[in-house]
């Protein structure tokens, strides 16, 4: 599929990427503080989230100032020209805040309200992912493919856990009864990367309760070219209440086992 827009737009979303990457991995302040608090004191906003998303936004804007946007940190605008980006300038906060290496600068281009490109950029792993719709998933411009199905008692798994105490000890709960049905589960912190993960095969499956739009929609795009199926509870899309992706063969069981176990509910 040649269409030279979708063109465009790839490229733009990976040079923003690229820049705010370097913004956040250069300029990583000594003494970073938090400028805001967002569901609870433990989820925390820096101000390198808010001036990334400002970088995104305004290096976008030069070039499509008729496209709309849905950020994160506030970004928002409806456009007039059916294009609008959606950015997670900053996923993985808390691992960034602590100096851990997982996190990550997520950007979606959504043409009439469909996802059309996806670029994660990973500026510690040194990974570029992205995906254009129908044309496939790369990770630093190799091809990717979702791993071949395992069943699920030996399937490596990842997920996440909200930031609101209450709603933490239900999803441990979740856990506990999930690990033995599986290989193992583990815990990344940046929903783009796990999913981008599945893509490349380094994680069977992943699953996660209360993400927003701005979280998977890069991720999901790309983790659905690699061929992997994502959705939410069984027969919905993914959403607040719960996302999941896997590869094909382990998608099923694992929403099915997520559904009996409750895990799209606090």
């Amino acid at each position: 599929m040649n269409d030279p827009l979708l063109s465009e737009l790839l490229d733009l979303a990976l040079e923003a990427g690229r820049r705010a990457g370097a913004l956040l991995r250069d300029g990583r302040p000594a003494d970073l503080g938090v400028a805001a608090t967002k569901s609870s004191p433990i989820d925390v906003v820096t101000e390198m989230d808010i001036r990334a998303e400002k970088l995104i936004t305004g290096y976008l804007s030069e070039h499509r100032p008729a496209d709309g946007f849905l950020g994160e940190e506030g970004a928002s605008a409806e456009g007039t020209s059916g294009i609008r980006w959606v950015i997670d300038p900053l996923d993985g906060t808390v691992n960034y805040l602590y100096g851990l290496p997982t996190w990550s600068v997520s950007i979606a281009a959504e043409r009439d309200g469909e996802r059309v490109v996806g670029v994660v950029e990973a500026p510690m792993r040194r990974e570029t992912f992205h995906a254009v719709l129908g044309r496939g998933a790369y990770g630093n411009g190799e091809a990717l493919r979702c791993r071949p199905t395992a069943p699920l008692d030996q399937s490596l798994v990842s997920t996440g856990f909200n930031y609101v105490t209450e709603v933490r000890t239900h999803q441990a709960a979740v856990a506990q009864r999930l690990i033995p049905r599986l290989r193992d589960i583990r815990r990344g912190g940046s929903a783009a990367i796990e999913l981008c993960d599945v893509a490349a095969g380094r994680l069977d499956g992943y699953y996660e309760r209360g993400l927003h739009p701005w979280d998977v929609a890069a991720g999901d795009l790309i983790a659905r070219e690699a061929g992997a199926l994502t959705g939410g509870r069984p027969g919905r899309p993914a959403d607040g209440d719960l996302t999941v992706a896997a590869t094909p063969g382990v998608f099923g069981p694992l929403q099915d086992l997520l559904e009996e176990l409750g895990a799209w509910h606090d």
